[in-house]
């Protein structure tokens, strides 16, 4: 499956939470509610989730191998550095 959109739909600049991104696949399947975080060491993506009955987060989707999970992070990080570029020039 092949990225062919990424929308970055909200940008924050306060807090941990930098920015709640979408992306489309292959033209036909929409994953909403990516979120770019500020880690410690670096920023990350963590992929939607909702709260089980036990209180735990699970993910609704997310990448099953290493490689797919870092090709995805990093499109989704270069999308977010093009937009706090365009914005903080706008």
């Amino acid at each position: 499956m092949t990225i062919t959109d990424i929308k970055v739909r909200k940008l924050l600049p306060e807090g941990r939470l930098k920015a709640v991104v979408s992306i489309t696949l292959d033209d036909t399947i929409a994953i909403h509610d990516i979120k770019v975080i500020e880690g410690s060491e670096r920023l990350f993506i963590a992929m939607p989730s909702r709260k089980d009955e036990s209180g735990c987060y699970r993910d609704i989707a997310h990448p099953i191998s290493f490689g797919a999970r870092a090709d995805l992070e990093q499109k989704i990080l270069s999308a977010y550095y093009d937009a706090v570029g365009h914005s903080i020039s706008s």
